[in-house]
């Protein structure tokens, strides 16, 4: 937890608590922060520089089979970027998709503490909590998928609404996930089942089941708020990528009614196409979206920026990795997890040039420059998938630097460009309070994690220390500290110490009979016996059970018997 510790002189952004810039002391103690340290306590005199809370990225993929399948396809990118051992930390290699040990030590040099890595399927979590143990500094946790679960399906097709929101809770508890994800609806089995076929409509039937995704995707809002999860479903739309997707994004989001939903790398789901033709370069409608998101404060979302240069595409929508790969290196997977989801990876790279990649360049920085609440359209770049995490530097000084975000936009297809709203935004400059907003006070907000995003007292002791210069990519490449848990890891830019984050896990109780409609389905159905399925608690030495607060509706019930 190391000792106690003053910071003094600093700037200090806390928005969770209206400190906007003033020059103040943080005092840390026991891995919290407090109200004040004995005068012989450490110090760190901060003049000259910005405090602000550890950065917590909300959706990334960062640990699990799937991104371990995206190292092993990439072997090239990682001879050219290794990471050497050193006295205090392990090796490690780079890319769009680094190893373990250096994913830990490369967020923390940016400043970052928490990461939540944003699709699991429940068979992958124990991979997912090991590759965990072995990524340093930051505190994690990971979105299940649960929206091609066929039992899930059976239930829903049933009527049997009590029991999907019991399993639901079955299913987040076992695994030690943190919150229910929505890939594409509906996509995967008829992916499966239609050779290469794909969900086109929220009314498309579902394969052979009696369904739509507007039905699973409203039924998987309404059970993730009556149990009262700390963050709600985090939903990756159906037609992602595809012009016109944008009109599928605004009925996803009218699906909510009101409750709570979360859209992920909302980007990727706001492109419009040319009137009259059906196959055409897709058009902005960031607009159509930051409107909806603007007026109804029950919809939050992270951006997925796409940024130039190498990448990643690794998703559970495994159609959408068939359609990319045409587009992508010669290289290209796509998996099956029995009964749960699927799984598609393509190395790929955006150019400034092309117009697509140009188009998705300009909507990111769109929907950022758009939003009048920082605290629901939050900061990310679906790494790998938009760009590397290593790139986040250069998105902020884009959103801070009109006159950098200017050059850059005359390097980059103009046709393109044409087509989007990025030119009427080019007054709008981001403030540094609102940078903490979207990199660290909001996601932590949508997250739930009160312990965490600010500095006011009793929170969890992770700051960033940066020295202020008017290169906003240079000022936060390097933070000159980082702190974690009251530990000083990283000292004059050099990483001084190792330190082991905490799983952040939900627990949601549930009626202990659902396990009798669930145990014959895998007796039936999966290669693993429902004895083996969850996982102990030793996988996870150092975890965090956050809170659920369910509604009435969501108090126990009888479940039934088998589907």
């Amino acid at each position: 937890m190391g000792s106690p510790l003053r910071i003094v002189n600093g700037r200090v952004y806390d928005p969770a608590n209206g400190v906007n810039g003033a020059v103040q002391d943080v005092c840390v103690r026991d891995g919290k922060i407090v109200a004040d340290v004995p005068p012989d306590a450490k110090r760190i005199d901060a003049a000259g520089m910005v405090v602000m809370p550890g950065g917590i990225d909300i959706h990334c993929h960062i640990a699990g089979p799937k991104v371990n399948l995206a190292r092993k396809v990439q072997p090239e990118t990682h001879r050219d970027d290794v990471q050497l051992r050193t006295r205090l930390t392990r090796s490690g290699t780079g890319g769009t998709v680094p190893s373990t040990f250096a994913t830990g030590y490369r967020y923390a040099a940016l400043g970052y503490t928490t990461a939540m890595e944003a699709a699991v399927t429940p068979l992958g979590a124990r991979h997912t909590l090991e590759e965990f143990q072995d990524t340093p500094v930051l505190d994690k946790g990971f979105f299940v998928l649960v929206g091609n679960n066929l039992l899930l399906y059976r239930l829903l097709q049933e009527g049997r609404r009590e029991e999907l929101r019991h399993a639901l809770a079955w299913w987040l508890k076992v695994t030690k996930g943190y919150a229910p994800k929505l890939v594409n609806p509906g996509g995967d089995e008829m992916w499966k089942g239609g050779r290469n076929a794909n969900i086109t409509s929220l009314d498309d039937k579902i394969g052979s089941f009696d369904l739509t995704p507007r039905r699973v995707i409203a039924a998987f809002i309404e059970a993730g708020n009556e149990l009262g999860l700390p963050h709600p479903v985090h939903i990756h739309c159906n037609n992602l990528g595809h012009s016109g997707n944008v009109e599928t994004t605004l009925e996803t989001m009218r699906l909510a009614e009101g409750r709570r939903a979360h859209i992920a790398h909302i980007q990727f789901h706001s492109y419009g196409a040319a009137a009259g033709k059906s196959q055409s370069n897709p058009t902005s409608r960031a607009r159509d979206i930051i409107e909806y998101i603007n007026t109804h404060p029950n919809i939050s979302a992270d951006v997925g920026a796409v940024m130039f240069g190498p990448a990643t595409i690794m998703t559970g929508d495994a159609p959408l990795a068939y359609m990319l790969r045409r587009f992508g290196s010669n290289k290209w997977v796509n998996a099956d997890t029995e009964n749960e989801s699927g799984c598609g990876i393509v190395p790929f790279k955006y150019q400034d040039r092309v117009y697509t990649n140009a188009l998705q360049w300009a909507i990111g920085l769109e929907l950022l420059l758009l939003s009048e609440d920082p605290w629901r359209m939050v900061f990310s770049t679906d790494h790998p998938n938009g760009g590397s995490f290593m790139s986040y530097p250069r998105l902020i000084r884009l959103l801070m630097d009109r006159r950098y975000r200017k050059e850059q936009m005359a390097h980059v297809n103009q046709k393109a460009l044409d087509q989007s709203a990025l030119r009427d935004c080019q007054e709008r400059e981001y403030s540094l309070s609102e940078i903490a907003i979207i990199t660290r006070a909001g996601p932590a907000r949508l997250l739930g994690l009160t312990d965490k995003g600010h500095l006011g007292v009793g929170a969890d002791a992770d700051l960033t220390i940066y020295e202020e210069d008017e290169d906003k990519e240079k000022m936060f490449s390097a933070p000159r500290y980082v702190i974690k848990d009251g530990e000083l890891i990283i000292e004059d830019h050099e990483l001084r110490a190792d330190h082991q984050g905490r799983l952040l896990h939900v627990a949601p109780d549930y009626d202990p009979q659902i396990e009798q409609v669930i145990e014959p389905f895998f007796e039936d159905f999966y290669t693993i016996r429902f004895a083996n399925y969850p996982v102990d608690d030793r996988y996870v030495p150092k975890g965090q059970i956050i809170p659920t607060t369910p509604s009435a509706a969501a108090a126990p019930a009888t479940a039934g018997t088998r589907p």
